[in-house]
């Protein structure tokens, strides 16, 4: 899938080293199993739909939530196979999803542009096919706004080397990528440029802090 943060993938691949200097398992981990067990005794209901669905499903009770469903014509202007989250109401006969009809035009338009960066990066990775998967990056509204179509190709090239462990098809795609990037023509990141970062990335020592306020504050 190409990242949705653009150029920000530079500073993502030059920051892995800081962030497994973290080592959240070797460091909080062994304090939640340190934590007492939580006790539930029934008067605390979570928020979730799970149980609201199974009790409606087991006694009738109607339950209205809003869920992850196929597509299949419940909006009318948005593709048939594409998931959509939609209000369902659950009873004893099961969840029952209406037909919501068309979208306005605007919030149609942004839908169907995700949705078709979606489609083209799932069917890049079940072909191996790395023209769609450039083409689903370009395609990406915040890709698109930071980084212009060279970067893209680059920026693509540069994500199949760095995960090729994990991305088996693109085998003869990723030496290709390779040999482009060993070239040397490379497109330089600009100095300063952060893409569409705003918050700046804090340092382990500074998290740790954080977090050892919040501690003393909830005491």
């Amino acid at each position: 899938m190409p990242d949705r943060n653009g150029k920000i993938f530079y500073t993502s691949i030059t920051s892995l080293s800081h962030i497994r200097k973290r080592r959240w398992f070797e460091t909080d981990y062994p304090k939640i199993l340190a934590e007492l067990p939580k006790k539930y005794d029934g008067s605390d209901r979570g928020l979730e739909h799970g149980s609201y669905i199974i009790e409606s499903l087991e006694t009738g009770r109607m339950y209205r939530g809003h869920f992850n469903m196929m597509n299949e014509g419940c909006i009318s202007n948005l593709p048939y196979e594409c998931v959509v989250e939609v209000p369902c109401y659950v009873d004893g006969n099961g969840i029952s999803v209406p037909k919501i009809g068309d979208l306005p035009l605007g919030p149609a338009a942004v839908c169907s542009q995700s949705i078709w960066v979606q489609r083209l990066s799932v069917e890049a990775a079940a072909a191996g096919d790395v023209t769609l998967l450039k083409q689903a990056a370009l395609m990406d509204p915040l890709t698109g706004a930071v980084c212009n179509p060279p970067e893209i190709w680059q920026m693509v090239d540069e994500m199949l080397a760095a995960q090729e462990q994990w991305l088996p098809q693109y085998k003869d795609e990723i030496a290709l990528a390779k040999k482009r990037l060993s070239s040397g023509d490379r497109i330089p990141t600009r100095d300063g440029y952060r893409g569409a970062v705003r918050l700046r990335e804090k340092s382990p020592e500074e998290v740790a802090s954080a977090r050892a306020q919040r501690d003393l504050t909830a005491k």
